[in-house]
Parts: structure tokens; sequence; C-alpha cells
């Protein structure tokens, strides 16, 4: 493993090594921009890429490449699935704080043209550089825009805009907060108290299935906390490579690929998985609600289930897809 900053050429720098090193394959990739740069070597030597941690939309879309999978969260789906949720409730105007990277531009991009489309409006956005310390002017402006929902749209840095949201007192002033990408360690770090009543979009928590249960207790065993969705993803792809490997018993990344894809996706991830022609692993999406602190029974017991949202509602149609895997 390696660390590479959220740095573009770090990681194809790092990526490039280990491949001629005799690396056969890459899990997570991090952050978009990094994730992009690693699936450009990909698909020049046909290398595996297993990316969980990225969720920019070009990764499956103009930039898809056939030997790397994009397997957990991705902006569309996520984006999609929160303003959906939202805006069945409320059709108020939104203020965005937004990431300046590829993943952030895609989360509000989608979002943007999922409120208009049901008839909501934007009534201003600001970008924000990755560790931002200070959300302090972002959320003034958000205050005097008029809006009442304010998408923090900052990954990476959820937890500090979030905790600063509080204590601006914004949603006692009527304002909603909504962290557009959200997982259990932001709700760690923030706190119950914070983020009670939100709506999240997740691929995974732990009470999701019998099996994402156990994996997720052993994995609290040993970590002494609970895994991320991110942290299931890399696990369930790895796990899916693995197997490829084994059934096949090659190593070549075009037998392997082909095995992974005709091969169905079951296990503590996601009971129902499988890659298409894009190189997109789909799969069930949950809209989970944050529980009060009353309600929490516990260390890391956080979300409820709020609705299943099932593959084909959940990820980009095909049709509405630049990948040029489509159809070959």
């Amino acid at each position: 493993q390696a660390d590479h900053q959220n740095k573009p050429d770090l990681a194809a720098s790092l990526a490039r090594k280990w491949f001629s090193d005799g690396v056969q394959a890459i899990a997570d990739g991090g952050s978009s921009g990094a994730a992009l740069a690693v699936q450009e070597l990909v698909r020049g030597n046909g290398k595996i890429f297993l990316v969980s941690g990225a969720g920019a939309n070009q990764l499956t879309d103009e930039a898809c490449a056939p030997s790397s999978v994009q397997w957990t969260q991705d902006a569309y789906s996520t984006a999609t699935a929160v303003v959906s949720g939202i805006m069945q409730t409320s059709k108020e105007p939104w203020f965005f704080i937004t990431g300046d990277y590829a993943f952030g531009h895609s989360i509000e991009a989608t979002a943007r043209e999922r409120i208009v489309a049901l008839g909501g409006k934007v009534a201003g956005s600001v970008k924000a550089q990755l560790g931002t310390p200070d959300f302090s002017s972002f959320l003034l402006q958000a205050q005097s825009s008029g809006a009442k929902i304010l998408a923090i749209n900052v990954a990476g840095d959820n937890a500090t805009a979030l905790k600063q949201a509080e204590e601006f007192g914004l949603a006692d002033q009527g304002i909603k907060i909504v962290p557009m990408s959200f997982q259990n360690v932001d709700i760690e770090a923030v706190g119950l108290k914070a983020t009670r009543g939100d709506l999240i979009v997740t691929s995974f928590f732990e009470d999701v299935s019998p099996a994402a249960r156990k994996f997720s207790d052993a994995f609290y065993a040993r970590r002494k906390a609970m895994p991320s969705q991110i942290q299931a993803g890399v696990y369930s792809a790895v796990r899916h490579y693995l197997q490829a490997v084994k059934d096949t018993g090659s190593d070549d990344s075009a037998t392997v690929m082909a095995k992974m894809k005709a091969t169905p996706v079951s296990d503590a991830y996601t009971p129902n998985g499988r890659i298409r022609e894009d190189q997109r692993m789909v799969h069930d999406l949950y809209l989970v609600q944050v529980k009060t602190p009353q309600e929490s029974r516990g260390p890391w017991d956080f979300v409820k289930l709020v609705a299943t949202i099932p593959p084909e509602q959940a990820f980009r149609p095909l049709d509405r897809s630049k990948c040029s895997l489509i159809g070959k």
C-alpha cells in the first residue's frame, strides 16, 4: 500500500512502479483525480484496477477502461438518490459547498440536473479546496443566499464542514443540512447530535444482511470500528478478483476480467451485484437516516434503513453513458 496524497501525478508514478515490479492488480484508488490517472495507465497496459474510493462519473463514462471496475459508489447514484429523497418533502432552494475536484464537480452537476428535473432550483454554489480548515465564509454565503437546503459536498472534509455548520446554528435558522457523500466514519467524527435525521445514501452498512453483520463484527474485532462502505467495497472487489484467479487458474488480466464479469457478485458487501458493459459493478443502494442519540443502541449504531434502491434505479442508465465499451 502507499499514500498518493490525493495527487494524480504521484498516484500514476506509484502505480507505474508497481506494475513494472510485477503487480497485476491495484485496489481502492482513493480520490477521483488519482483514480483517473491510474485508470489511464491500465488502459494502456491491461492490468486490473478495482476502484472503490473514487466516485467520479467519468470512471465508467467517457474514461471507462476494459480492465478497470468501479465497485462501490459514484457521483451519479449518490447525488440522484440524495436529491430524490430530500425533494420528496421539500422543494425549497439549494446551496452547494462543493469540493473543487473531480468527484465534487460530478456530484454537484448530477444533483443540479436532478433538482431541476424535480422542479427545484439552486440559489448558489461555492467551491472549496481539499483540506479547507475554515468554512465560515462559505457558510455565510449559504446563509445570505436565501437557500433552505445546504448541500455539504466536500468528501474528505465533511466532518469539519458539518461541525462548523452546527456551530453556526444553521439548522436552528430553518436551513436543512444535507451531506451529499457521507459515511459512518464521518458520523463517528461529527457525532449524532449534529447529524441526527440526515438522509444518507450508502452501498453498505452492518445491518443490511446477516453476511454484512458477520463481516462487520469480524472487522470491528480487529479495528475497533465498523467498516465504511469503501472498506467493504475494497474487500468485495479483491475477493471477487481472487476468486476469479482461482477459478481460471490464471492471473492474465483479460482472462480474469472475463470471469469476473461472467460471475455474479454475492458476498458480505452485496447479495446481487454484477459488472456491466461500462465496467460499473451495479448493486443495491440504501437510503438511510441517521439515528438520534436516543435511538442509538451503542457505539457505531448510527443509521436505520429508509429504502432499498435497486440497481436499475440507482445507477446511470447505459443509454446515457459515453463509455466506448458498450455494445462491444
